[in-house]
């Protein structure tokens, strides 16, 4: 397979990337690249603006396959050695990787550069894909990615290309930093325009003018500028900052922003609505806040000598960050959910509900639609769950166990909190939707359906109106919810609700199976079955699915009209 090395004309490189040779002359001299950017500004946190150059869409859909092959091609290049000078626009790298090479260090310097994106103009851009050892492309090729890439005649803030170019560009640059800075015993490394260099050596700040006089020269000599406002040396026994994050001892945030961070969601939880810079936020950004955080608590108890909670008990053990974000993902999910959510025992059965849905969408207007470009919007949601939630939540990931789980943050019990009336307590609103724990039909003892009814010690009239309607409410507005038992069976699983013509269907001469131990050479197993039914599910007769969908459906009715 040709690599972008040998291309060797306009057309072989509109080919490579898959671009139209036609569509590839038209937006390079009919439309021109410089005629298909919108541009906008963004307020910087510290004050100012940052002018955005966005490509519409057109020319955007070529810089992204430009970039992947750039990306492609700069990992061939570090494929035998990592490079840990550049962490910004990296695979598995950013900010954090970025601050931790310079944690617990004597002395921190900070330096920013001047108008980096702009200063790649497009003859640097050119240039570098003519020269550079690893390309050396010829003048055609050349010239048409600086014209794909550039925008009034320097790389956009705002192209998706514009990253991995910069740090192509940049790469020289960075080995020559890393020499000056061996030289004087430091650490070197580069976040976009933000360097870092970092030593315990005791005598840098005796140094530090020198090393500055060679850093310097060698930014100039590579087209760049040193913001003199950003330049700052950071001393061990003040708070040193790295691409945002402190780093005297751990890498954390710093403490500003997670008492903000707090502060926003014990907003949210009071009033149903927060700020972040003076603007209405989502709950979506308040839970990147706290991921982010979250990582930091991760990689400080994983990787520098921190010590990895006892998992079987770590409630008790969390720090004051991770009781917060704990609140926060059940508020998210069960107490603020947008919509009534549905939980059920594996991620098969949720393949097997969206089918039914989708099969009989004009019965159930009030949990899916149809749009005008024949695509399905759910009205309800389904818990997809993750290591996230099992960790904070103790939602495992599979199995009826989890949903259990789910029932103890509505009750303490099980030596969880009992969020359901923090929230209550905390909150000016009810829960807002319904929550669902949908289970197997299987009373019997030792089956997860028995063990819930035990464990929420229903009572025997609440006992009897699940076996006769197939649903009750639990606690506030979690419901638990079965499937019904069909063809006079005791017992019944959710793909019991399947004809047997369905049951019974062949993939490549095997049968459905759906116990985990089972013989592969003769059946495949759920995970198959269910990709069956999601494929052929206007064919199918989901007739049995009706008393859980009419079950889901009631259940909303009366809760939102109490």
């Amino acid at each position: 397979m040709k690599e972008l090395h040998n291309i060797k004309t306009r057309n072989e490189l509109a080919d490579f990337l898959r671009i139209p040779r036609k569509k590839l002359s038209y937006i390079l001299y009919k439309k021109k690249v410089d005629n298909l950017y919108h541009s906008f500004e963004i307020e910087k946190k510290n004050g100012g603006v940052r002018k955005i150059d966005a490509p519409m869409r057109e020319l955007k859909d070529i810089q992204q396959k430009l970039t992947k092959t750039l990306y492609k091609h700069q990992e061939q290049k570090w494929k035998d050695k990592q490079n840990n000078l550049s962490h910004a626009f990296e695979k598995n790298k950013g900010i954090i990787t970025n601050a931790k090479i310079h944690r617990n260090k004597r002395f921190v310097l900070n330096i920013d550069l001047e108008s980096f994106f702009e200063s790649f103009h497009f003859g640097r851009v050119r240039g570098f894909f003519i020269k550079n050892a690893h390309l050396s492309l010829p003048i055609e090729v050349a010239t048409v990615i600086a014209q794909l890439s550039s925008y009034q005649g320097k790389l956009p803030q705002g192209a998706p290309s514009s990253p991995v170019i910069t740090n192509l560009i940049c790469e020289i640059l960075d080995l020559r930093l890393l020499k000056i800075s061996r030289k004087f015993k430091v650490d070197y490394t580069r976040y976009a325009d933000d360097l870092t260099f970092s030593t315990n050596e005791k005598n840098f700040s005796e140094k530090e003018s020198d090393f500055l006089e060679e850093i310097t020269k060698e930014l100039k000599r590579s087209g760049f500028n040193i913001n003199d406002k950003k330049t700052r040396l950071q001393f061990k026994d003040s708070r040193q900052v790295v691409t945002g994050l402190v780093v005297n001892k751990k890498v954390n945030v710093n403490r500003d922003y997670y008492k903000k961070t707090r502060a926003m969601a014990n907003t949210l939880y009071k009033q149903g609505k927060f700020e972040i810079d003076g603007e209405e936020a989502s709950i979506n950004q308040l839970e990147g806040r706290f991921a982010f955080i979250n990582q930091l608590d991760w990689y400080n108890n994983h990787k520098i000598g921190g010590s990895p909670k006892d998992y079987n008990n770590r409630f008790a053990n969390f720090k004051a960050s991770e009781r917060d974000y704990q609140k926060f993902l059940f508020y998210k999910y069960f107490y603020a959910n947008s919509k009534p959510l549905v939980i059920t025992e594996g991620k098969t059965d949720i393949a097997y509900l969206k089918s039914a849905l989708k099969n009989m969408y004009r019965e159930y207007p009030n949990l899916i639609t149809k749009t005008k470009d024949e695509t399905f919007e759910f009205k309800i949601s389904f818990l997809k769950k993750s290591k996230r939630l099992n960790y904070f939540l103790d939602i495992n990931k599979d199995g009826a166990e989890g949903l259990i789980k789910i029932y103890n943050l509505f009750s303490g019990k099980g030596g969880a909190p009992n969020l359901l009336n923090y929230f209550k307590d905390k909150s000016n609103t009810l829960p807002h939707n319904p929550v669902f724990l949908l289970y197997d039909n299987e009373l019997v003892n030792g089956k997860p359906l028995k063990k819930i009814v035990n464990h929420a010690q229903l009572d025997n009239e609440t006992n009897e109106t699940l076996k006769s309607e197939l649903i009750v409410n639990i606690r506030n507005n979690l419901y638990l919810l079965t499937v019904p038992l069909v063809n006079d069976r005791l017992e019944s699983d959710i793909e019991d609700l399947f004809e047997d013509k369905i049951l019974n269907h062949k993939i490549n001469g095997k049968t459905f199976n759906k116990n985990n131990k089972m013989d592969t050479d003769m059946h495949y197993g759920k995970q198959k079955f269910s990709q069956f039914i999601s494929q052929n599910y206007r064919n199918i007769n989901f007739y049995n699915f009706k008393c859980v969908l009419n079950n889901i459906n009631n259940a909303i009715k009366d809760y939102n009209n109490p």
